[in-house]
């Protein structure tokens, strides 16, 4: 059934579907870990210095849910990195040298340092010290930053390779590893890829303390929870705007063709007008029903109104990425950056009228903002990945010549059970971690062992302190 089902597929297709389906499903979990994490460790750290219960409820409210999504995210990323050795034989042969290191250090400095620690964050609270806790829960939060650094150094280098030569049997090797790991694009991505992910946990926690606070506004829990989401939203959303910016301009000096695709720029010219909406259209090279600014694209790019923006029109036509991708997904993106920028600078004007927790209309909107940022990391990295085609390593290497020589319906008889089999599984840790956080943050049980011991009147109000 399934060789008449793929009979007459493309497998070069079928390859490429399969990794960005299992990638869409991998980020999404260390775009979430990364920014729990490092919650976690400020709630476990202004626990110690407070003494507030409402820290310790919140930290173990959210220690189960990091458990599960640390879980799904290493068992997802472990099933993607195989098809490097299945689909794309002929990439890992040529680019190894340089990516089998890279990806090394990720599991010799970052796994290790998760795993090392993990255990006692998850077990070791009231076994081992307080301090030995906190230390091993920063183990873990800087290991999943550590990941990040070294993976993305990877996707980087495919975007924009230094630091290389190639040898005698056409594979890259290193010639400046310094070069390889920090890479023109590499700290822009970096930075632009973990505020998202810090961006990403505080809408997940946002919308999980508006759906609480909906129920029960005196919720004291939700309440600690809403804020701190709210405070990382105003400060951390307008930064990722300005980043997101000198990443796009980075994106114009080294992917030009990447960056025509992102604004529908199929005609080099000055005074290029922004496109706001529109339909790009590949055969007429043109987009239809445009809604545009006109020269604010020259503004944005070369901070000129007159300067001449570069079109697709100044590469092959075999070189172009396929633009209505990349078009959408990049609005999709931004828009919903700038719609966390507007819920930051809302809930920060409530604030200041000492609304904050009674604003109904604020908390129905954080609950559907609540997975924006899984949305708009997946349309990030539809941007990066299919805007870079079609190249696998910028300018070096095709796509079509990186993929194994195998038939369609070996690579479509395993896409069909990635399918399947993720649905069942992710399925149920999803549906497992919502119900986690529909639970009463408030109801969270701490032991009597674990309970701070106020002295005094001072230490009684500073458990009981309110925002």
């Amino acid at each position: 059934m399934v060789e008449s089902l793929f009979s007459n597929a493309d497998a070069l297709f079928l390859a490429r579907v399969q990794f960005a389906f299992t990638v869409a499903f991998h980020i999404i979990f260390p775009a979430f870990t990364i920014g729990i994490a490092s919650y976690l460790a400020v709630l476990e750290g202004l626990y110690l210095k407070t003494r507030n219960p409402v820290y310790q409820k919140l930290l173990r409210y959210w220690l189960k849910i990091f458990a599960v999504a640390f879980g799904m995210g290493v068992v997802s990323g472990i099933v993607m990195s195989y098809q490097f050795g299945t689909n794309w034989a002929v990439f890992s042969d040529k680019a190894g040298p340089v990516i089998g290191p890279l990806m090394g250090y990720e599991v010799l400095t970052a796994f290790f340092l998760e795993a090392g620690f993990l255990g006692v964050m998850l077990f070791g609270m009231n076994r081992v010290g307080e301090k030995l806790h906190f230390f091993a829960t920063l183990m873990v939060a800087v290991g999943t930053a550590i990941s990040a650094f070294w993976i993305l150094s990877v996707n980087s280098w495919m975007q924009t390779p230094a630091g290389y030569a190639m040898n005698d049997v056409g594979q890259f090797v290193v010639e400046d590893w310094f070069a390889v790991v920090f890479n023109p694009s590499f700290p822009y991505r970096l930075a632009h890829m973990l505020l998202a992910a810090y961006l990403t946990t505080a809408f997940v926690v946002g919308g999980v303390a508006a759906w609480h606070l909906l129920k029960e506004r005196s919720n004291a829990a939700a309440r600690k929870m809403f804020s701190m989401a709210m405070w990382m939203a105003i400060l951390v959303a307008p930064l990722q705007v300005f980043v997101g910016d000198l990443h796009g301009l980075n994106t114009q000096e080294h992917q030009p063709a990447k960056v025509a695709a992102m604004e529908g720029h199929f005609k080099s010219e000055t005074q290029a007008p922004l496109y706001l909406f529109g339909m790009p259209n590949m055969e007429t090279a043109e987009v239809d029903y445009a809604i545009k600014v006109p020269g604010l694209a020259s503004l944005i790019l070369k901070h000129d109104v007159n300067a001449e923006v570069t079109g697709l029109d100044a590469f092959p036509r075999e070189d172009w990425p396929p633009v209505p991708v990349v078009f959408w997904a990049f609005r999709i993106m931004v828009g919903l950056g700038l719609l966390m920028v507007v819920i930051g600078i809302w809930a920060g004007v409530q604030r200041a009228r000492g609304k904050l927790y009674e604003s109904s209309w604020l908390h129905k909107s954080a609950l559907l903002m609540a997975p924006s940022g899984f949305i708009a990391v997946i349309a990030g990295w539809i941007v990066t990945e299919v805007g870079r085609q079609p190249w696998v390593i910028q300018g070096l290497l095709r796509t079509e010549d990186a993929a194994s020589p195998i038939a369609a319906e070996g690579v479509g008889g395993s896409l069909l059970a990635f399918i399947i089999v993720y649905f069942f599984v992710f399925g149920a840790g999803t549906f497992y971690i919502l119900r986690k956080m529909a639970a009463n943050p408030e109801q969270v049980h701490i032991p009597d062992y674990a309970k701070p011991k106020p002295v005094g009147m001072a230490a009684e109000r500073l458990m009981h302190e309110e925002d």
